[in-house]
């Protein structure tokens, strides 16, 4: 107990508590719904919003903090709307699944919440756990015990006997037991309303189903479809019945059109889908999320000798490198995109390398920084509280040395980090 007692000291000793008023002092400021970088700007922050922002580098009155950021470019807290904050993969993943205890999963996620906030992302989705951890850390955070970004969890996620959320996959026989819905595991129409009336009680804030097969479950297929349309619409409605969305992990293409024409709100990797599924996804509105980090991760890895079981090293193999194609052909159609890595597969902290790998897939700097402020905040239902610097926002801010629209490169150094008007990282 004393090993964690000093731990949590150690996080909260991260954030930096200004009283009052606090006035930011920016050499610069991006713009993101009009994609261009603005000059010296001072933002006046109090209770936790975006008091005004003023043209110029405004005098500070006696009674308020200055925070000098006159030498860096101040944008929106980024957001990241696909990660797995209690896990980083590695070559020791399968045997933790059965040594590492339930405070050990919730510590790791204070770790990696840290890591991610400091990198400048203040807002992300947590797609998928064990024990329910994100709950507890999302409200760990939210009440300022520990240090991260603010966080909407669908607690554990959903799949089928057998698919890429059943949490006995390659367990042996006299573990494997007969998981159901309070696992995540369904069959039926029964087994879908009861698993998401579950995450309901569970205090979730969306439903996660993994639509198709994936790439790290112990099993032969990475793209087969593993629900029925039914049983996806029936999840969609109980969901819709609770205020809930669902996101949809989908690497093939049949699960993939399942899942838009059952009514998912959103799409997560997308690798496989065709021509005629974008067109689907722009008919239906359907957001998409590409985790394109993920993808290059676990083809990288897929190379690496023991990284990987074989059967799992196979599928990286082949579906890791599609990921980038898949998301230039979607974007290009006019798909609308949110910005999501996966990290928990890939490294925390290392978020930022989506948007390198989006502006080498054609997408503009503009666009991409769009589909990690505004353009995430829509899909979160948040955008008219969050992804923007305007009077009456949270005051989630972040700066870098450098113009991020003409090198979105310098979003992988930042150097200031506001979140909920707090100060998490300083100059």
């Amino acid at each position: 107990m004393k090993m964690i007692a000093v731990l949590l000291m150690g996080l909260m000793a991260v954030s930096h508590a200004l009283a009052g008023e606090v006035w930011l002092r920016c050499g610069a400021l991006v713009d993101v719904d009009e994609g261009r970088t603005l000059g010296a700007h001072t933002l006046v922050v109090a209770d936790g919003r975006i008091q005004a922002v003023h043209a110029g580098l405004e005098d500070t009155p006696a009674d308020a903090d200055a925070v000098d950021l006159t030498e860096l470019t101040c944008l929106p807290g980024l957001m990241d709307m696909h990660t797995h904050l209690s896990v980083e993969f590695g070559p020791q993943a399968y045997v933790q699944r059965f040594t590492l205890n339930e405070a050990d999963i919730a510590l790791r996620g204070a770790h990696f919440a840290r890591i991610t906030l400091e990198a400048g992302f203040t807002t992300l989705r947590d797609l998928g756990d064990a024990f329910n951890a994100s709950v507890s850390l999302r409200n760990a955070i939210r009440s300022g015990q520990v240090p991260g970004p603010r966080i909407f969890t669908s607690a554990q996620a959903v799949g089928t006997t057998g698919g890429h959320a059943d949490p006995t996959n390659a367990f042996r026989r006299d573990l494997m037991g007969d998981p159901g819905p309070r696992e995540g595991v369904v069959n039926g129409l029964d087994d879908a309303r009861q698993a998401v009336r579950q995450r309901y009680k569970d205090d979730a804030d969306l439903i996660k189903i993994t639509a198709t097969g994936g790439v790290l479950s112990v099993a032969r297929s990475g793209q087969n479809p593993q629900f029925t349309e039914a049983e996806i619409a029936e999840i969609v409605r109980t969901a819709a019945d609770y205020d809930m969305h669902v996101a949809a992990h989908a690497h093939g293409n049949e699960g993939i059109r399942r899942a838009i024409v059952a009514g998912v709100h959103s799409i997560e990797h997308g690798t496989y889908m065709d021509d005629e599924t974008i067109a689907l996804m722009i008919e239906y509105g359907t957001w998409y999320v590409p985790t394109i980090s993920a993808g290059r991760f676990v083809a990288d890895m897929a190379a690496v000798e023991g990284f990987f079981p074989p059967v799992v090293a196979a599928k990286a193999a082949e579906i890791g490198p599609l990921s980038q194609g898949t998301f230039e052909r979607a974007h290009a159609a006019g798909v609308r995109v949110a910005f999501g890595t996966d990290c928990g597969v890939c490294p925390h902290g290392d978020n930022a390398l989506e948007f390198q790998y989006m502006v080498e897939a054609g997408m503009s700097t503009a666009d991409a920084l769009r589909s990690a402020t505004v353009n995430a905040a829509e899909l979160l239902g948040q955008a008219d509280r969050l992804g923007r610097l305007k009077p009456g926002f949270v005051a989630d801010v972040i700066a870098v040395a450098g113009d991020p629209l003409e090198d979105v490169g310098v979003l992988m150094d930042v150097r200031f980090v506001m979140r909920d008007g707090e100060v998490f990282r300083h100059p």
